[in-house]
């Protein structure tokens, strides 16, 4: 059974300081996550955010901080994930760099710059989707055409948003890139939504779309598993944000996880 994961972004309004960071941290312990996954340190330095998560009997398989931009900025996040104990590092995009063709190429060669980079390093680059990446063109996905100009590079599969509001199912979604996926996201809701318009915010398309906690939405979560690669550590909840309480949805999608036997936790 694989283990439960968080990732902190979903407490970001709890997290406004250092001090809030730890306490957070010791909550999410509590409940009995056994993984969680920053993004973002919080004046925590890399090596004293490891250490204070090992005290607390958290593990962590992989960081969304540092994230990878540009090739020049790969020697810096090489030595934070040594500081960290961490051989992976992430990478994502914003819709720009997946809009047409010729932005998909722009954004592979970016990619290969930095694979080429980590890979000499030791490290696995591994990227990170939103929904705008499982867009089509020409009735392509543009992530499986991105995928082909990029053969190194592996994935996070955020299950959730490679529906694309209704457009794709989320476990044919896995089943396609199960081959490359080393670390999945797992948020739920419902599917089909009525856009508010074509604005993104943080690199997610802001549409009407109640997030809720695992287990009380669409996502046939059981199915989804089925199809996770066993060299998937962990699945890591993720919620950008949610209908209910936060800590509500975090207390909610542990207990639906572990509850049902789907996960393993630490309670």
């Amino acid at each position: 059974m694989k283990d439960i994961g968080l990732q902190l972004y979903s407490l970001r309004q709890y997290s406004q300081t250092k001090d809030d960071f730890a306490a957070v941290l010791r909550r999410v312990a509590s409940i009995g996550y056994k993984v969680v996954e920053p993004a973002g340190l919080h004046d925590f330095s890399p090596r004293e955010f490891r250490a204070f998560i090992d005290d607390l009997g958290l593990d962590m398989v992989s960081t969304h901080s540092p994230w990878a931009h540009k090739p020049e900025e790969c020697q810096k996040i090489i030595d934070d994930l040594g500081e960290m104990r961490l051989d992976k590092a992430v990478c994502g995009y914003g819709p720009d760099d997946f809009k047409d063709m010729d932005a998909i190429r722009r954004t592979a060669d970016n990619t290969n710059a930095m694979l080429e980079i980590f890979s000499k390093a030791g490290i696995t680059l591994f990227q990170h989707n939103h929904a705008f990446e499982f867009e089509r063109i020409d009735g392509r996905l543009k992530y499986e055409i991105y995928a082909e100009l990029c053969p190194g590079v592996k994935f996070q599969i955020d299950a959730y948003w490679s529906n694309n509001f209704g457009a794709n199912d989320p476990v044919e979604m896995m089943r396609l890139f199960a081959p490359r996926t080393i670390l999945v996201h797992l948020k739920d809701g419902p599917f089909k939504q009525e856009a508010k318009g074509q604005r993104y915010v943080n690199g997610i398309l802001d549409r009407k779309v109640d997030l809720c906690p695992v287990g009380q939405g669409d996502m046939d979560v059981k199915a989804l598993f089925a199809e996770v690669p066993e060299c998937v550590p962990a699945i890591i909840v993720e919620h950008d944000y949610s209908v209910k309480d936060m800590w509500q949805t975090v207390e909610e999608s542990y207990s639906y996880l572990v509850g049902n036997g789907l996960l393993a936790g630490n309670r």
